[in-house]
């Protein structure tokens, strides 16, 4: 059973995009990497967004794959606090951050 989930995140205002993704690129991927509990980290660059979703705009939609929530949960606080803070101090708005937790209906 694959557990994912899903962040939609927003650029702070006068953030470079591509400020942004080289810190994802060096640093983000590198921590999910050490993380026990993350089986697999991307994250999307939004380009179109068809339809209306509330809260948005977003820049950003991050997609998380888990062996188990409250593991992940559990860990996030310890090995990616640092990283979590560096992240809305100075490239993310987390007023607009959005989280959804899914569970793949398997075929």
């Amino acid at each position: 059973m694959a557990i994912v989930r899903y962040v939609f995140a927003a650029l702070k205002p006068g953030v470079d995009p591509e400020v942004y993704e080289k810190y994802e690129r060096e640093v983000d991927y590198a921590v999910a990497a050490k993380m026990k509990t993350i089986v697999s980290y991307r994250t999307h660059r939004l380009t179109d967004v068809v339809g209306t979703l509330e809260g948005g705009p977003w820049h950003y939609l991050e997609r998380i794959e888990v062996t188990d929530r409250a593991a992940y949960e559990a860990e996030i606080k310890t090995v990616g606090a640092d990283l979590i803070d560096e992240l809305y101090e100075k490239y993310l708005d987390r007023a607009k951050t959005r989280s959804v937790w899914t569970v793949l209906v398997d075929p």
